[in-house]
């Protein structure tokens, strides 16, 4: 089917999500649809019509399903599509960056199709050697950080113990990501004792994507000098009030350094981290798990099992195979 501008009408499904969220999100707080799509990029315009690839399931996104959303991101908008991180393939553009065929990743819908108009977290994909779907997850450091963060520190020497949710992903840790140990959390009753258990001259470096007690029990844990990097506090998005922390005066006695970052502050050293990661890829020193779910229909679930450990690994929607 074509129109009066010239470009072929085709249906497009989307994920749309339905209103602002309190609690754990349920997969009836987004519904899938079909509208339709001009598959030309409006003339004149700098804007990129792309045909959507695979689609990053990430915990933030819960952060941006409130109403008053914090942190910087935007809060979705009711009736329209859920957006995030994407691996997408051009069709048509307006932006002399762009041309039709090229792979990209960035932010987009979704859907099957999206007309990106905010293409500044646009990135064309150079290597094609790996997976695509990676751009969504181990190559833009974004997604299943856990797994990453503790193969970066192995390669830099450090002993490295993970924390995990059921036996399978520790097993996953300690005998295919190469963690020197790992544990149950659900299977401690004092996660203090675990923790001088596995740490008993206490803990140097802490990435922090959990929140509540488990940074309750760590600080308690840590060294003098010790450092932690906060990444994320996913124990917390959900609550309508978040945990107190007890143990701050840690912070004070431990000199310890704590600091919080985004992904966002450090894009301009991504050929850098391109650069570092790819050998490790290509020489086998990182191994990298994926949970893949096939097709739009499965992705409210996909992402509504962020939250309850259904996942093992990056939690990735297949959209189309390219």
């Amino acid at each position: 089917m074509a129109n009066a501008g010239g470009g072929e009408e085709v249906r497009n499904k989307q994920v749309i999500f339905r209103d602002y969220v309190t609690g754990f999100p349920k997969e009836s707080d987004m519904y899938v649809t079909t509208s339709t799509i001009n598959l030309r990029a409006p003339e004149g315009s700098n804007s990129v019509l792309v045909k959507n690839l695979y689609l990053s399931c990430d915990p933030v996104m819960r952060v941006r399903m409130a109403r008053v959303s914090v942190g910087g991101f935007s809060s979705f908008t009711p009736g329209s599509p859920l957006t995030g991180l994407g691996v997408a393939k051009v069709l048509d553009s307006g932006h002399p960056d762009f041309k039709p065929g090229d792979l990209v990743w960035g932010v987009t819908g979704w859907e099957e199709y999206s007309l990106l108009s905010g293409i500044e977290s646009l990135r064309k994909i150079q290597h094609t050697d790996v997976p695509l779907s990676y751009y969504i997850g181990l190559l833009a450091a974004a997604g299943a950080v856990g797994q990453l963060v503790g193969q970066f520190a192995k390669l830099l020497g450090c002993y490295v113990v993970g924390s995990a949710g059921s036996k399978e992903k520790v097993d996953l840790l300690k005998n295919k990501l190469g963690f020197d140990d790992a544990f149950n959390y659900k299977e401690e009753n004092d996660l203090d004792a675990a923790l001088k258990r596995y740490f008993p001259e206490g803990i140097d470096i802490y990435f922090e994507n959990v929140g509540g007690k488990t940074l309750d029990a760590v600080l308690i844990n840590m060294r003098v000098h010790g450092r932690i990097a906060v990444c994320g506090m996913i124990s917390q998005y959900n609550l309508d009030e978040t945990e107190g922390v007890k143990n701050l005066t840690c912070l004070i006695y431990k000199r310890i350094h704590m600091q919080g970052f985004t992904v966002r502050d450090y894009y301009h050293l991504y050929p850098k981290f391109l650069e570092t990661v790819m050998p490790y890829i290509r020489e086998g020193k990182v191994v990298y798990v994926e949970d893949k779910a096939e097709g739009l229909e499965s992705a409210p679930t996909a992402l509504v099992g962020l939250f309850s450990g259904r996942n093992v690994g990056k939690q990735v929607v297949v959209v189309a195979r390219e």
